[in-house]
């Protein structure tokens, strides 16, 4: 499959443990495309709030210190061994930021007007020039709003549960099913209510229901809509 003439922006939005990073990474590699995972921008800058005592234990935030400290937040990617890692104050993060202690509280970083002005323009700088896969919360309706093609991933809470509870057992994670769920519901809500930027399904967006697919099915699904940008 050929890249497109003129490349576009891909933009992938959608509910928590969809599968968005692995269907972002598999859509940028048949496109050809850049791929960048905004959701670890704001996993990043929670984990540098944890390190450095502006977000508690028990989930308190010192939101002007953390506001203050983000212009000295440095958030790079690199591609080792053909995977996208995820390097924050110059140190791989990867596997820090998707542990549940930042799960617990990325939500919440990610509420804050400020942090999320930052990082959208980081975010908007990365696909000046097209080319691009970016799947997040807000990628479509606020990123990038004229993105030529904008996909919404869902599945059924449960589903995801499973998926993110097998992960994090996976990683050595103790921790339930049931809390899983509860997590993933709590994330829900708040990603829906937030003030600034909610998940929002762009009016313009196909939907990608993946709760009974497999990997190999959604590539189907992308593949045949991608042969209308070639």
């Amino acid at each position: 499959m050929t890249t497109p003439v003129s490349k576009i922006v891909i933009a992938i939005d959608g509910h928590s443990s969809t599968g968005k990073s692995s269907f972002a990474k598999a859509i940028a590699a048949k496109a050809g495309y850049v791929y960048v995972d905004s959701g670890a921008m704001y996993r990043a800058v929670t984990l540098y709030g944890l390190q450095y005592g502006l977000i508690s234990n028990d989930g308190k935030i010192n939101t002007a210190a953390l506001i203050a400290a983000l212009p000295d937040i440095r958030i790079e990617f690199r591609n080792i061994d053909g995977q996208n890692v995820t390097f924050l104050q110059g140190v791989n993060v990867e596997h820090d930021i998707r542990g549940i202690r930042v799960s617990r509280q990325v939500s919440a970083v990610s509420a804050i007007a400020e942090v999320r002005t930052h990082l959208v323009h980081l975010q908007q700088l990365m696909g000046k020039d097209k080319g691009i896969v970016m799947d997040g919360r807000d990628i479509g309706t606020v990123v990038f709003p004229q993105a030529e093609l904008k996909i919404f991933m869902t599945a059924d809470p449960r589903v995801r549960a499973e998926r993110r509870h097998r992960e994090l057992v996976a990683k050595g994670g103790q921790v339930s099913l049931d809390e899983t769920l509860r997590h993933i519901l709590q994330r829900d809500y708040i990603d829906e209510h937030r003030a600034v930027t909610p998940l929002r399904k762009a009016g313009d967006a196909l939907l990608l229901d993946n709760s009974h697919l497999t990997p190999a099915d959604q590539m189907k699904w992308f593949e045949e809509i991608w042969e209308k940008y070639k």
